[in-house]
């Protein structure tokens, strides 16, 4: 992988403690999610009903969306109930130097 993909996004000092958090990374909107120190991250809007994934309930590796509780898996973005059945885009995260990266392309 080139480090030219990688994009700084936040301070590690920023992350959430096992919760979600919404940013705008390069005109995409994204969620970040830390669970039990580890850090993942997909795209921030439900792939079923344009509700913000940031506004809703993360449980361990589910995420839940606010506005139909269609749950995602935020390891990997796979969908786990309906009313969801698409995927999310998930991104690789790394967290290197006190800072949060995430592979766009």
């Amino acid at each position: 992988m080139s480090t030219m993909n990688w994009v700084d996004v936040l301070s590690a000092d920023e992350l959430p403690t096992d919760d979600v958090m919404g940013l705008a990374v390069a005109g995409r909107d994204i969620a970040i999610y830390t669970v039990s120190d580890a850090v993942y991250a997909t795209d921030n809007i439900c792939t079923h009903g344009q509700a913000r994934l940031c506004d809703g309930f993360l449980d361990g590796h589910e995420i839940e969306c606010p506005l139909h509780q269609g749950k995602f898996d935020v390891r990997d973005g796979q969908p786990l109930c309906e009313p969801v059945t698409e995927a999310l885009r998930s991104y690789p995260v790394k967290v290197e130097g006190g800072r949060v990266y995430l592979q766009l392309d």
